[in-house]
């Protein structure tokens, strides 16, 4: 059976309140999917779901089957390293689970050739905790992608790192969906961000799915008024991918004012 990821009528409640109502997707592997809509839109929950880490309604299936949290990769958005372990040491729990006396030399040179695929192979030493927000991002990264997962969750995974190491993220994200048939579901605040290297994207908003497919035909003029409630224009750039240029920002529920140029 193909490895699809099926959300059927999800929802999630918590405290009387409605925080997902009634997704549902079909995902098709071999692909990056940008989760996007504003704060408040139930991105970072229905990651949880999907990773079974949020109790929800409705019917979540990899492949078939219920997800496994042990057979995916999943990094939530608030995700840090407390321990005092090495950066290596990190990067080695994305194989096992614990850390045990052995530890074979193929795997080692494994996990420093994917720090070094990250541009911090020069860390490996040092304690994650000494590290930067955005330098444990890249650590933690490379921790799940050395586990291989086929279905991997990210939230936010790229919002402590510069423009540079973002882009650099991206490429290694695209190679290894290249090379291994894997699933990205990733949450992107920056829609410039999703445009240029999504496949295709989930746009969320209030709980509900406003709309799957495309970006440039998604996340339209239209929608980033009735979901952001932004004005803005969506241009494209010379690549041929999708630029969003926001011009003023208003309340959704209030008269916009036109400004002059």
């Amino acid at each position: 059976m193909t490895e699809r990821l099926t959300l059927a009528n999800v929802g999630v409640r918590r405290g009387g309140n409605r925080i997902l109502d009634d997704i549902s997707a079909s995902l098709e592997p071999g692909q990056i999917v940008g989760l996007v809509g504003p704060n408040g839109a139930g991105k970072s929950t229905l990651l949880g779901a999907i990773a079974g880490l949020a109790a929800h309604d409705g019917a979540i299936h990899w492949g078939g089957r219920r997800v496994d949290i042990g057979e995916i990769g999943f990094m939530p958005q608030q995700c840090q390293v407390r321990a005092e372990l090495s950066v290596l040491e990190v990067v080695l729990l994305g194989r096992h689970e614990r850390l045990g006396f052995r530890v074979g030399d193929a795997l080692v040179r494994s996990a420093v050739d994917m720090l070094r695929s990250f541009g911090i192979d020069d860390l490996s030493g040092r304690a994650i905790q000494s590290l930067s927000g955005g330098q444990q991002q890249l650590v933690l990264l490379a921790q799940r992608l050395l586990r291989e997962p086929k279905l991997l969750l990210l939230d936010e995974a790229t919002s402590a790192l510069d423009i540079r190491h973002q882009m650099r993220v991206f490429d290694l994200l695209t190679d290894y969906v290249a090379r291994t048939g894997a699933l990205v579901l990733i949450a992107i605040h920056d829609l410039n961000l999703a445009a240029r290297h999504s496949d295709s994207v989930l746009l969320l908003h209030a709980g509900r799915l406003e709309g799957m497919g495309a970006f440039e035909e998604i996340v339209t003029p239209a929608a980033l008024r009735r979901v952001y409630g932004i004005e803005a224009e969506v241009l494209s750039c010379r690549n041929g991918r999708p630029v969003v240029v926001p011009h003023s920002s208003f309340e959704p529920d209030r008269p916009r004012q036109t400004r002059r140029a």
